[in-house]
């Protein structure tokens, strides 16, 4: 067995009941062969462990906490409220959600359930009670996983009905007060009784815009208060046990601020080979992103470890789970678990293949995985109390993508495409690829001040302490950048009656004089100012260009074909002791790399390495430590220039003047 590995986890998803019980024993042996200190178990068994109401067997799932406990593995317990038995379905077949069609989903399945029925809800709290009663004085179970992926299927039953005119009874209090915030006038919607609310169906861009993102809004708070359910119960009997919920990256229905605000961390599932091409920009957002939510390491809680249920997702290359490990080290995790430990044999995942096949022979991967093992048991005593931080933060505020997935309009897109995330992807691509990371922020809460760039991407909607927040930044010397539509719409998903863009136009120095939306695959083109750059830099916008009307700012750029060429693309304004800058259409990676490389003279902002194709490096510092995570994802070997002398840990050579990295490989740094 491998030495420990410190308090970083390590480990992977098992499901015992899955497999015979004389094999148990063979598990844990090779577990404890790969250095594992952790399992996820049990997240999918609520048949097993509640066969009957009322009726517990917990026998089995003890018997293998003790197998694996012999190995010096510990247990997280996964609430298994993801799938509910059939003989809940039997007893009360209204806890299925009823789609917009009036169909109720299908049995046998998982995430089928209504979080706001109260019978679904009164046997999850009768299971999670039992669970954490037996489990609370057992030494080898650490901690919790709620559920299992929470999503948003929107259920239209009579219970979520009921509960959506009293979400928007307490938040609006009034019938008055509803009808005109929301613009409730427009069709004859305007109403006199709760009862006549009824949430919107598709197409949804035939219905009120408001009361669409009031709807949205209401179903994450129903998770979200589902997961609190589960919490409170836990932190009740079992106060000193983890409590976390598994995460999807860039999984944007829910709000993952608020969802990630009762647990003791996040951690995530992270599947980045669904294709023959990853992209890897998109992962490590995912990674900010996640690390972000709690502003601290966080944990993967399922790591791809083979070929995923589409039969034509090919299987990882040789070097690529260790590397999807080393880079979720090197972005902020503290904790791996695979996905998972042995292909299952039948289900409707018996092609989501794990660090094992079907036949539980340990192959390729299962080396792989071992390497990972014993590149971390070095990694890990430099890494203690460390966390990678970031000079940048991008703006991240969920009611604004659920308001832009709301833009759809008759052409069936919103403003630049398909994905929300994008306006934020297309600038995070030229920081990844610059080597910067990303702190993403949720400003009407978070301090922004210690961030020398703010980059508001999607920040159509906001509110007073959105907009006192973003002020005081700039005016105490902050950089804000802004993009299209900022500042278009109030807290109600109702367009200002303000010039755009409303009330930041005094900090951007500009007004937005027209816009026009560009057909799909037209591009406008854009040109930077060589006053404001000391050079003409040519690139395009898409989807959408906006005329601005300068007042105080200056013009970085300037549009040369169109209805608006000649005309200011980009400005930038001096407001107090910091800058604003417009960006007045969606930039291709050209114009943003020029406004990013000024950005980064300007500011002295430093990668962790020199950009390098292929090469992905982040740095994980803490008060005495300080290590350079440098992976390289392509086929190809390359070549780093380093200024300095560095220990590299996983070789424990010196290295200096370049850093030889071979294909689908990794170094790790410490200065010396």
């Amino acid at each position: 067995m491998l030495k420990t590995i410190l308090s970083l986890k390590f480990g992977v998803d098992y499901y015992p009941e899955h497999w015979p019980r004389n094999r148990w024993a063979k598990d844990a042996e090779l577990m404890g062969e790969l250095g594992f200190n952790v399992v996820r178990l049990a997240e999918f068994s609520w048949s097993k462990i509640e066969p009957r109401e009322g009726e517990y067997n917990f026998e089995w799932l003890d018997e293998a906490i003790n197998i694996l406990a012999s190995k010096g593995i510990k247990a997280i317990i996964g609430t298994p409220t993801a799938a509910p038995p059939p003989w809940i379905i039997k007893k009360h077949p209204d806890v299925l959600r009823i789609d917009h069609h009036g169909v109720r989903s299908p049995e046998g399945t998982r995430r089928n359930y209504c979080p706001n029925n109260p019978n679904y809800v009164a046997h999850t709290e009768r299971i999670v009670k039992a669970l954490a009663l037996h489990y609370r004085d057992n030494p080898n179970v650490i901690g919790w996983q709620i559920d299992n992926e929470f999503g948003i299927d929107p259920c239209y039953c009579e219970n979520c009905v009921r509960a959506f005119r009293n979400w928007l009874k307490s938040k609006y209090g009034s019938f008055e007060n509803l009808n005109s915030s929301c613009g409730f006038i427009f069709w004859s919607q305007e109403y006199t009784d709760w009862d006549e609310i009824f949430p919107p169906k598709p197409p949804l861009d035939m219905q009120s815009p408001s009361l669409c993102l009031d709807w949205h809004r209401f179903l994450s708070d129903s998770w979200i208060r589902y997961q609190q359910m589960q919490v409170d119960i836990i932190r009740k009997i079992a106060p000193h046990h983890i409590i976390t919920h598994n995460f999807m990256g860039l999984y944007k229905e829910l709000d993952y601020f608020k969802l990630a605000e009762p647990l003791d961390i996040v951690s995530f599932d992270y599947y980045p080979r669904w294709s023959l091409n990853v992209d890897y920009a998109r992962s490590a957002m995912a990674h900010d992103v996640m690390r972000s939510l709690k502003k601290k390491p966080y944990w993967i809680m399922e790591l791809q470890s083979g070929a995923v249920k589409i039969h034509l997702a090919p299987i990882p290359k040789p070097g690529e789970i260790r590397l999807w490990t080393l880079q979720s080290i090197a972005r902020g995790a503290d904790g791996v678990l695979y996905f998972r430990w042995r292909s299952c044999r039948f289900g409707a995942e018996e092609y989501w293949h794990g660090i094992l096949d079907h036949d539980g022979i340990p192959r390729r991967r299962f080396l792989e995985v071992k390497r990972a093992s014993e590149d971390l048991r070095k990694i890990a005593p430099h890494i203690e109390e460390t966390n990678v931080k970031s000079d940048i933060a991008f703006t991240l505020i969920y009611n604004n993508l659920w308001a832009f997935d709301l833009e759809v309009g008759y052409g069936g897109k919103n403003y630049y495409g398909l994905d929300s995330w994008e306006p934020s992807l297309d600038f995070y691509r030229v920081l990844y690829s610059r080597n910067l990371p990303v702190d993403f922020v949720d400003p009407a809460k978070e301090n922004l001040f210690r961030y020398k760039i703010v980059f508001a991407p999607s920040l159509m909607l906001i509110d007073k302490t959105v907009e006192e927040n973003l002020r005081s930044y700039v005016k105490k010397g902050g950089i804000l950048i802004a993009a299209p539509r900022t500042g278009a719409k109030d807290w109600s998903n109702v367009i200002v009656d303000a010039t755009l863009p409303g009330v930041l136009s005094d900090i951007f120095g500009i007004t937005v004089e027209e816009y026009t939306g560009l057909p799909n695959g037209e591009n406008i083109g854009i040109e930077t100012s060589e006053a404001a750059f000391s050079r003409k830099v040519a690139g395009k916008g898409r989807c959408w260009a906006e005329m601005l009307l300068p007042k105080d700012a200056e013009i970085m750029a300037y549009y040369t074909t169109g209805i608006y060429s000649g005309k200011p693309a980009v400005t930038i304004n001096n407001y107090g002791e910091g800058s604003a800058i417009y960006i007045g259409a969606f930039l291709d990676e050209i114009l943003y790399s020029a406004i990013l490389d000024w950005l980064m003279e300007r500011v002295r902002i430093k990668p962790a390495l020199p950009p390098t194709d292929g090469l992905e490096a982040t740095e994980r510092a803490g008060s005495s430590n300080r290590i350079i995570f440098a992976l390289n994802y392509s086929d190809r070997v390359i070549q780093v220039p380093l200024k300095g002398d560095y220990y590299e840990i996983l070789s424990g050579e010196k290295v200096g003047g370049s850093l030889k990295i071979e294909g689908l490989d990794a170094k790790v740094l410490k200065p010396l």
